[in-house]
């Protein structure tokens, strides 16, 4: 009777198992390196082409790397070096136009401090323009994030220190890159401004959001444009709670809902949590809770598919070390799905990002420490 009891609880761990994949392809390992790979961005282009950056250590700094999938994820380009430089390049964001060029900003080192750095490619990623230098400051310049609107105008925001504690910039292009207009200060506190992120809702309005300290703890705070970016909103304060606020990130839907994730260890231990704007970013409902775990819940990230469903990902300590954990909303983000754990690894599986391409198809990387250095690992949902 023991022998049976054992193999009906073995049975019943791998049926719990097959349904936390369930929808999703075994992963995928991409890099194969001797240095550390970390910190991937994703975009999809209109083919559903998946096109991905990082940040690699191949020798004694870091540079950036670029590789591609035109199968949905099936298979991959090898991976492409696309800088070279004497200090270290790291944090990339990627953002595809609706002409299907690619652009890609990051943070680099060379200068002597932090820079923002841009470059794009028309073909698909084939070939890429020179390196772009878009900010001169004598402070740091970093955590760079960007968006590209309708009408292909490029938006990028990043953390600056110039005023001697980190505040939010913002710049933009009209022409692809070529020239950019003036940088506009956007936030303007006693405390630290940092990680913004940005997304375009179907209004082509421009949301930021980002972490502050102003408080005395941090919080999650806002701004918007209505107008391309030429004017911005007063700052608003979304969250109001007795522990910390972390690493907001946002994406938009095609009805003019807006939604928001970020972790906070107001219950003892950081969780996710989720708000979000139903007017475009005019009024916004209450926090949700959406992990409720031993563990700590770290690092969301947040899509939404071509039905305007959300997907949010995130890493968990709960099983003993980080693995990826996945839900997602039908309804515009009024009710949830359980949580579903996507890795099972032996090393630690970090920092996840997601992405859906035209069919709905949704495309995860996450930096993973089971190789014995981080590598970048890749699953598709379906």
């Amino acid at each position: 009777m023991r022998r049976i009891g054992t193999w009906i609880l073995i049975i019943v761990l791998f049926l719990l198992t097959q349904n936390a994949q369930a929808g999703w392809t075994p992963a995928k390992r991409l890099t194969w390196t001797s240095g550390m790979s970390w910190d991937p961005a994703i975009a999809v282009d209109s083919s559903g082409h998946l096109h991905v950056v990082w940040a690699d250590y191949p020798l004694e700094n870091s540079e950036i790397y670029y590789k591609k999938s035109t199968d949905g994820g099936a298979s991959w380009t090898s991976s492409k070096r696309f800088t070279w430089t004497s200090g270290d390049s790291q944090a990339p964001a990627i953002a595809v136009d609706p002409s299907d060029h690619l652009h890609v900003i990051w943070q680099d080192h060379t200068p002597g401090n932090y820079e923002i750095y841009y470059k794009k490619s028309v073909d698909g990623g084939a070939t890429w323009t020179s390196n772009q230098r878009l900010t001169w400051i004598s402070g740091v310049s970093a955590e760079p994030d960007v968006a590209v609107d309708s009408s292909g105008h490029l938006h990028i925001v990043w953390r600056d220190t110039t005023t001697g504690n980190g505040e939010i910039y913002y710049k933009q292009t009209t022409d692809g890159g070529v020239t950019w207009k003036a940088t506009k200060r956007l936030t303007w506190t006693p405390g630290s401004s940092s990680y913004p992120a940005m997304a375009v809702d179907s209004s082509q309005h421009l949301h930021v959001v980002w972490h502050d300290n102003s408080p005395g703890n941090v919080e999650i705070y806002c701004v918007r444009s209505t107008n391309g970016g030429s004017g911005w909103s007063t700052s608003k304060r979304l969250t109001w709670t007795s522990g910390t606020s972390y690493v907001p990130r946002i994406a938009a839907d095609s009805s003019g809902g807006v939604h928001l994730v970020w972790f906070d260890d107001d219950s003892g231990n950081y969780e996710v949590y989720y708000r979000r704007s139903p007017d475009g970013g005019a009024t916004w409902l209450w926090n949700q809770r959406l992990s409720w775990n031993p563990g700590d819940s770290w690092d969301p990230a947040i899509t939404v598919d071509s039905s305007d469903r959300l997907h949010v990902v995130w890493h968990d300590f709960t099983p003993g070390n980080d693995d990826i954990y996945y839900k997602k909303s039908t309804n515009g983000g009024a009710a949830w799905t359980l949580n579903q754990r996507l890795t099972w690894n032996s090393g630690a599986s970090r920092v996840p990002v997601i992405a859906a391409d035209p069919s709905g198809h949704l495309h995860l990387l996450w930096h993973d420490e089971t190789p014995g250095n981080y590598e970048i690992f890749y699953k598709n949902g379906n």
